[in-house]
């Protein structure tokens, strides 16, 4: 926030406990698909606060919930017992590999891939008017 008070001296930041919109509707969303899920995976980095929040507000829900890299990290006895399994993703997550791992969950055996949206965003951010 201090280098952008040189050039945007009036710039006023949110406050700490703020969680951003896409943050929220990501957290938002895990909580509507753990009501229909017995298992949610999370396609994002250990090192994504993100994405660790989205596994811990699946377990809070009572669903169990795995943060995965890539296709490579689904243990296939995670998917044993579960007859509906969600896939969600960290803010920085690539849709190529979201889009794997609905794959990968779906090449073991018959399946019905539904997309739910909870929210649209529709947020819009205008540059200042020094740099337009």
């Amino acid at each position: 926030m201090t280098s952008l008070r040189e050039p945007f001296g009036d710039i006023a930041g949110p406050p700490a406990e703020d969680i951003c919109y896409a943050t929220q509707n990501r957290q938002d969303a895990v909580r509507a698909a753990c009501r229909e899920a017995d298992l949610l995976l999370v396609v994002g980095s250990p090192n994504s606060s993100n994405s660790m929040r989205l596994v811990e507000v699946s377990e809070r829900e009572g669903c169990p919930a795995y943060l995965i890299d890539d296709v490579t990290d689904i243990d296939p006895v995670w998917l044993t017992h579960a007859s509906t399994v969600a896939v969600s993703a960290g803010a920085s997550a690539p849709e190529s590999i979201v889009q794997a791992v609905v794959a990968a969950v779906s090449s073991l055996g018959p399946t019905e891939v539904v997309t739910r949206t909870v929210t649209d965003e529709n947020v819009r951010f205008r540059l200042p008017a020094e740099v337009r």
